[in-house]
């Protein structure tokens, strides 16, 4: 490929890393509360186990193949991508390192301390030992290894690789090596009693460290070293095989080996003895092809996500109360208000309680008839699921399509599949290489004889866990020309995928592209008709290069196009003669901006839509999901205004693969923080 269409494009792997880079300058900020800022940390490292997971382990499985990959990766070889890949996430943990140091120098200004085995005191002793005899050491797995056995660790789990020093025999050194397994169903942090102001917090890890000779005690070992390691394995789900197996015996047997799945990255503890990490390897099968990441003392970071409550209110964000939604009520019929006009939900600014009303209430009046919906991930615990299976109890007909393939939720969600359909609830699966992402749902009722449709459409999952921390709109509505095509979804889903035709909606994977290049020509032939144009986007992700190609022709065409990318951007805005009128910015704050909204001006009476799908392949191509339109005039200019006060961020929001990557927008204008500025417009309205 020559290097001019090299230019055209930010490699996708590179480009996610630069998002995990913008996650850990939340976690550098100090305007930021401290114990958010080690969330963020958390945030930070649970995103590169997942990128490894997936990403790492594509590249990786092309360059040990024939295959150079460069037409996937945009004319880099895999095995060139690789190595820039792990020298990127070297220096990212390097970076994550010093900044954790930071927080934990801040923290004992606080009176928070850290203490490892080595700096406990009097009057902790006897807490830490009641704790790990009753607590910790009946879940300690401990296996004692050698150089030639195999071993199967889980993925993503941190163990202590562990070296004992015995005394030596007849002039030769013997020594033994053990692995423990950091059990994952404890609490990773221990809150110590506190000592006056002070409050003292000790990993799991140091407290197993603490206690060896309660563990070792049958060894007369005359020392012991103990360094971590965290193995992460490549995710995908192998769906080949025997075809008499049901879809979800499938699924659930390659769910299961996920765990022997090839190793795609070692982090390791950098002062470990060379021989036990040589031991290491060899029972992992590790080459030189794979990730061998040099780290720090502590590993399995992710677990900072969810960092205890301390007394100290002012190192966290304050809890701000969802505002209302006008003219909807959780103490009132929610279907009865839709009968006069759509709603607007906006978690978390709003509550998602309203969804959840909703599918209650339809449970339970007896006019209702159906209830459909499609469900992607759900919660562990989900009032959605229970109100589904309410509703089957109650003798309505409930219609489910769960998504059997959400990665990382394919357990979660076989368990609430079995469950439903003991429930009597119908359950569609779908098929392999083609997942359902849609956020759906509707019901039918008999209203004066007649079947009225109730339903939603949304851009996030109907999660009541992650409504409380992600951006996501979800239209309320009873319009039944809109109902009636997402009723077309759904038969679609169950009769053998037989194509349909909508002229609302715009539904993958046959129709997004067609319908957003049409809407793009628009743009140009207004511009240059002098009518008024332009685009703007807010979107998770956008590395469709057809997609992208066509933004860089309505850019040299003179067509203004703003645009919000959270996540992977392969476009490269602000080049002259290919992308000068295309501006992009990021936002990452206390929310995960999760929404897909499209925004076309249409020569003034301006195109709005809400999707569940991003400017991906994947979405455009080989996923159904859902856009919809934005008819009602009030709802559609509260989706503009809020994209402005986005686009007007000069705190949070940072400039996309510019001159310089992740530069903070800086202006001499008022000081706009997004996010705060949302909840401020919702709760004006809310006053109205």
């Amino acid at each position: 490929m020559k290097q001019l269409e090299q230019n055209r494009f930010i490699n996708r792997e590179l480009s996610w890393l630069d998002f995990n880079a913008r996650v850990l300058q939340e976690a550098a900020d100090r305007q930021v509360p401290l114990l958010e800022r080690l969330r963020f940390i958390g945030i930070f490292s649970n995103n590169l186990d997942e990128f490894f997971q997936v990403r790492y382990a594509t590249v990786q499985r092309i360059a040990q193949s024939e295959k150079t990959g460069k037409k996937v990766f945009g004319g880099a070889r895999a095995s060139e991508l690789l190595k820039k890949i792990t020298d990127k996430v070297i220096q990212q943990q390097q970076e994550s390192s010093k900044i954790l140091r930071g927080i934990e120098k801040e923290l004992e200004e606080e009176q928070i301390y850290f203490i490892n085995e080595n700096q406990v005191l009097e009057a902790h002793k006897d807490f830490l030992k009641e704790y790990f005899i009753q607590k910790v050491s009946p879940a300690l797995m401990t296996i004692m290894i050698s150089e030639t056995q195999k071993q199967d660790f889980s993925d993503n789990q941190a163990f202590l690789a562990v070296k004992l020093y015995f005394n030596e025999n007849e002039g030769k050194p013997t020594n033994k090596h053990a692995l423990i397994e950091i059990p994952q169903e404890l609490d990773r942090f221990i809150v110590l009693p506190s000592i006056g102001e002070k409050q003292y917090i000790m990993f799991l890890d140091d407290l197993i460290r603490y206690h060896f000779d309660l563990i070792f005690n049958f060894y007369d070992y005359h020392t012991i070293s103990a360094h971590m390691i965290k193995v992460t394995r490549d995710a995908e789900l192998d769906m080949e095989g025997d075809v008499s197996k049901s879809y979800i015996n499938k699924i659930v047997e390659s769910v299961r080996e996920r765990i022997l799945a090839e190793p795609v990255r070692l982090v390791y503890d950098k002062t470990i003895a060379k021989d036990t990490l040589e031991i290491v390897k060899q029972i992992l099968g590790i080459d030189s092809t794979d990730g061998l990441i040099p780290g720090e003392r502590y590993h399995l970071r992710r677990d900072y996500m969810n960092f205890p409550q301390l007394m100290n209110n002012k190192l966290q964000y304050e809890k701000v109360t969802p505002v209302p939604i006008p003219g909807l009520s959780l103490e009132r019929s929610i279907i009865k208000a839709l009968d006069a006009k759509d709603f607007l939900m906006y978690t978390p600014y709003h509550s998602f309680s309203y969804l959840i009303k909703f599918l209650r209430e339809a449970a339970l009046d007896p006019d209702v008839t159906t209830i459909k919906i499609t469900i992607y991930r759900l919660s562990k615990i989900s009032n959605v699921a229970s109100a589904l299976i309410n509703a089957a109890k109650n003798g309505k007909k409930v219609l489910v399509q769960i998504e059997l393939q959400a990665r990382f939720d394919e357990t979660n969600n076989i368990t609430y599949a079995e469950q439903m359909e003991a429930a009597g609830v119908q359950l569609i699966f779908g098929i392999p290489g083609l997942k359902v992402h849609s956020k759906i749902g509707m019901i039918e009722k008999n209203v004066g004889g007649n079947k009225k449709r109730y339903g939603f459409i949304s851009t996030g999952n109907f999660n009541e866990n992650t409504a409380k921390i992600y951006t996501d709109y979800t239209l309320l509505t009873s319009n039944q020309n809109i109902l009636k095509e997402v009723n077309k979804v759904f038969n679609f889903l169950q009769v053998h995928y037989k194509l349909k035709k909508y002229k609302h909606l715009i539904v993958s994977p046959h129709y997004t592209h067609n319908a957003i290049v049409r809407m793009i020509d628009q743009e140009i032939k207004n511009h240059k008709a002098g009518l008024p144009s332009g685009i703007r986007l807010k979107l998770n992700a956008i590395t469709n290069f057809k997609m992208i190609e066509k933004l860089y022709e309505a850019s040299c065409e003179g067509v203004s196009i703003q645009m919000i990318v959270r996540g992977i951007c392969c476009l490269v805005p602000g080049v002259k003669g290919m992308s000068e009128n295309i501006e992009v910015i990021s936002i990452v704050d206390k929310y995960l901006e999760h929404p897909r909204v499209y925004i076309f001006q249409n020569g003034g009476d301006a195109k709005v839509y809400l999707s569940s799908a991003d400017f991906m392949t994947r979405n455009i191509e080989n996923r159904i999901e859902v856009a919809v339109p934005i008819y009602e005039h009030v709802l559609k200019t509260e989706i503009q205004e809020v994209f402005e006060i986005s686009w007007n961020d000069n705190r949070k929001a940072r400039k996309l693969n510019g001159q310089k990557q992740n530069d903070f927008v800086q202006n001499k204008q008022e000081a706009v923080r997004s996010q705060w500025k949302i909840y401020d417009y919702y709760a004006a309205k809310s006053r109205i």
